[in-house]
Order: C-alpha cells, then sequence, then structure tokens
C-alpha cells in the first residue's frame, strides 16, 4: 500500500483492469473524490482496451491519454505505448513506458516493454538492463515475457545457452506461451 489513511475520510481503494489479474494502479487510500477520479480513470482504461483489442488505435491512444487525465497510472502510459508500438512509433512507446515507471516504480510490464521496443529497434545491449529490471519488478504478472525477450537477446548474440535457460524458463512460468515453446524449439533443433 502506497499510503496510510490519515483521517476516517479516506479508504483503501484496490481496483483492477479486467484484464487477467492485474490490478489498476496500487491499492491505496483516498478520499472520495479521488477514488471517483481513480474509477473514471479505469472506466476510460477499459474503453481504451477494448478500442486497442479492435485495432480502433487512434480512438485507444485518445482514450489512454482521457484516462490519464483523469488519474495517472502506470497502466495507462504502458498500454498508451504499447498502442503507439502498434502505430509504428517506437520512440513514444518507449517515452510513455519512462513517464508508467516514474508513476510506478514497482510495475515490471514497461521495463519488459522498453526492453521488447530496443530489441525491435536493434539494440540488444539496451535491451537486456530493461529486461533484467522488469524480473526484479514486485508488481508484475507475467515475468515469462522479460525470460523470453532475454532469450531472443541471447539467441541474437549467440549465446545459446543462456537463450535455451531463458526460453525455458518462460515455458515453466507459462506452459502456453506459443512464443517461447517454438524459439525453444527451433533453437534446440539449431544446435543438435
Amino acid at each position: 500500500m502506497s499510503q496510510s489513511p490519515s483521517s476516517e475520510s479516506r479508504r483503501l481503494v484496490a481496483l483492477t483492469t479486467g484484464i487477467g489479474e492485474m490490478p489498476f494502479g496500487r491499492d491505496e487510500y483516498l478520499n472520495a473524490d479521488e477514488e471517483a477520479a481513480k474509477r473514471e480513470a479505469l472506466r476510460l482504461f477499459q474503453a481504451a482496451y477494448e478500442a486497442q483489442m479492435r485495432g480502433a488505435l487512434d480512438d485507444a491512444a485518445e482514450l489512454y491519454r482521457q484516462s490519464l487525465a483523469a488519474r495517472p497510472t502506470a497502466e495507462a502510459h504502458t498500454f498508451l505505448g504499447w498502442t503507439y508500438s502498434f502505430m509504428g512509433q517506437t520512440d513514444e512507446a518507449i517515452s510513455e513506458c519512462h513517464r508508467a515507471i516514474e508513476v510506478d516504480p514497482d510495475f515490471g510490464n514497461p521495463y519488459n516493454d522498453i526492453g521488447a521496443y530496443l530489441i525491435e529497434k536493434g539494440d540488444l545491449r539496451g535491451a537486456t538492463p530493461w529486461l533484467r529490471r522488469a524480473l526484479m519488478a514486485p508488481r508484475y504478472e507475467a515475468y515469462f515475457y522479460p525470460h523470453f525477450n532475454l532469450g531472443r537477446v541471447y539467441e541474437a548474440e549467440r549465446r545459446y545457452f543462456e537463450a535455451v535457460d531463458h526460453y525455458q524458463e518462460a515455458l515453466r512460468l507459462n506452459s502456453q506461451y506459443v512464443l517461447a515453446a517454438r524459439a525453444l524449439r527451433r533453437l534446440q533443433s539449431k544446435l543438435n
């Protein structure tokens, strides 16, 4: 919890995004106005996510910005960045992830996303520390992603056994992660 109650008018608010088990912001003590703003930010975030999944990226970006105007969250910054990445705006995506980290340095998604965007840009060396930070983040629901991405980095650097280790760890954490399974099979066949 980020704050303790300072008066009787504050109460603990814990919201979820509706995307798996991902919370929406930290659990925090808020007054009635702050809680209303956070609930409005969540409503806009959920509408943005639905628009993004439909492929309505401009609408999604606008709704994420509205969510951030209602109450900034690391989730909305990160997902706005993800939307920008779908729009081919990688530098803007990275900037949004940095903003997410400023809002909540414990949230793991933006660290992984920065690493993934740097991989896309061909900056493998730059990606690695971000992916390692994702693995250390205390508030993260999908540690298999940075393991997979580290596997990609190590495979590209011809550090095959380290790549295998990370692909295997990604699969240990999420046995249904098809990209990691394919990468592991491909690399194992290359090594045999």
